[in-house]
């Protein structure tokens, strides 16, 4: 029997809200925290987040525009926050801390400033700063978040170095539709969460090229160059290597470069159509989190002496130093490269 969990949800986009939807309908108790007018307007007028989640009503949950209501209320704090603001929001969340809450991290990659650590780490670095000791647990998997939403069932590691811990989050969180794997390898499960939006950005870029060199061909080519060179940079940052063929790893990578509801797909495929980073980023009001995942893989590698074609071509082409067409047959060229 599932033991009814009280949770707090800090950041209701398109996955923070999908997560209260579910975690609402499986009978927990959600607290959702956001800093967007508009979204605080929509829940509370017609329990629907119409910006990030239209067409599902969620009357169960409570939401709030003041952070400290999340951790006097919640035992389970949820980070859901673009990778770009998570540790800025998360310091103004620290010192409300209890040693009873359970935290658990859905951003995924490199800390901005410092290319060597992961975000999770940066989080536990600043609880231990702090004098606090509470288990950080990082969620990540091919979950479209419309698809998780509508009860497709979905799989997704919930990962800690404590393998205890991600038992017991599995154990409660999990849903009939959403099962929750633990692993105790929270480094691959967070780098293979970051790393598999540089391939569906140029999965994405193949879609935008239809009428002129893309096909289904190319694409196939480009998951095999961006996977085979993201097992190698990834084991040697500290994955697992068995952490790439599970859900956080081919998983997530597939989902992600082929759904069309894949948003560092579709703005792989606006650059592929000819338009510029910039036009593409100013249409989409959801975070891509592709950009900043290729630039912080690409400095990280180079940091580390690592050779990573597939990367630095689509991060020559994000930079605007090479045409689409050339970066695309760079990172084809790519997988010939790495295997010598």
């Amino acid at each position: 029997m599932t033991i009814m969990a009280r949770i707090g949800i800090i950041g209701l986009g398109n996955w923070g809200t999908t997560l209260a939807y579910i975690w609402c309908r499986d009978g927990h108790n959600v607290l959702g925290w956001t800093v967007e007018n508009d979204v605080y307007e929509s829940m509370m007028i017609t329990k629907e987040n119409k910006k990030y989640l239209p067409g599902f009503i969620i009357p169960e949950l409570e939401v709030t525009m003041e952070i400290s209501d999340i951790t006097e209320e919640c035992e389970i704090l949820v980070l859901a926050l673009p990778s770009s603001i998570i540790l800025e929001v998360f310091e103004g969340l620290i010192h409300h801390i209890r040693p009873s809450h359970l935290i658990i991290d859905l951003a995924k990659g490199l800390a901005d400033g410092d290319g060597s650590i992961m975000i999770s780490n940066v989080i536990e670095e600043r609880l231990r700063e702090n004098g606090k000791s509470n288990s950080v647990v990082v969620m990540t998997g091919p979950t479209i978040a419309p698809e998780v939403a509508k009860g497709v069932l979905s799989t997704a590691l919930v990962a800690c170095h404590d393998r205890s811990v991600a038992e017991r989050v599995s154990d409660r969180l999990s849903t009939d539709s959403l099962i929750l794997k633990p692993t105790e390898d929270p480094i691959g499960a967070e780098l293979w969460g970051a790393y598999k939006n540089t391939v569906a950005l140029a999965c994405g870029i193949v879609d935008g090229l239809r009428d002129n060199i893309g096909g289904d061909n190319l694409k196939a080519a480009l998951v095999v160059s961006g996977y085979s060179e993201g097992i190698r940079l990834l084991e040697k940052m500290g994955a697992n290597p068995t952490t790439a063929f599970g859900p956080a790893g081919i998983g997530d990578l597939y989902v992600t470069a082929t759904s069309p509801r894949s948003r560092n797909r579709t703005l792989g495929q606006m650059l592929g159509e000819g338009k510029s980073l910039e036009q593409a980023l100013d249409e989409m009001h959801m975070v891509a989190e592709g950009v900043r995942a290729t630039q912080m893989f690409s400095k990280k590698s180079l940091e580390l002496g690592h050779y990573s074609p597939f990367l630095f071509a689509l991060d020559n082409l994000l930079e605007g130093r090479i045409e689409v067409e050339k970066a695309v047959r760079m990172m084809v060229e790519a997988y010939n490269d790495i295997g010598e």
